[in-house]
């Protein structure tokens, strides 16, 4: 099995299917249905379970390709946030304190700071 990311005219991800993995019906996908493989158990370039990675992190609706990097990168979740390049995963300008006894936190986009939540 194998997923399988459709993408418009700006390389926006807009159907991620499951299909048949490469060869095992004689079709390249990517090739005869124009689709981009992805891996749902790639996150950041490293397949979870030690599987081979596809294009940096599993494609989502919404999600971009970026042919030059060969990756699919989600919407920017806060106009302050930085792309790594190296795992084409966002990132918040401080690190997220851990959390501990309950408490974790929330990025606050007007302070750029993490903010503590009690659950």
């Amino acid at each position: 099995m194998a997923h399988y990311a459709y993408l418009d005219e700006n390389n926006l991800v807009t159907l991620v299917i499951v299909g048949k993995d490469e060869g095992e019906d004689g079709i390249n996908w990517e090739e005869y249905y124009g689709a981009k493989r992805t891996s749902y158990n790639t996150i950041g370039g490293v397949h979870t379970n030690g599987g081979i990675p596809f294009r940096k992190n599993f494609a989502g609706i919404g999600y971009t390709y970026d042919e030059s990097r060969d990756a699919f990168i989600s919407p920017k979740p806060f106009d302050s946030w930085l792309l790594d390049e190296e795992t084409c995963l966002w990132h918040a300008q401080k690190p997220m304190p851990e959390p501990k006894d309950g408490i974790y936190y929330n990025w606050d986009e007007p302070t750029l700071t993490w903010v503590e939540i009690t659950i």
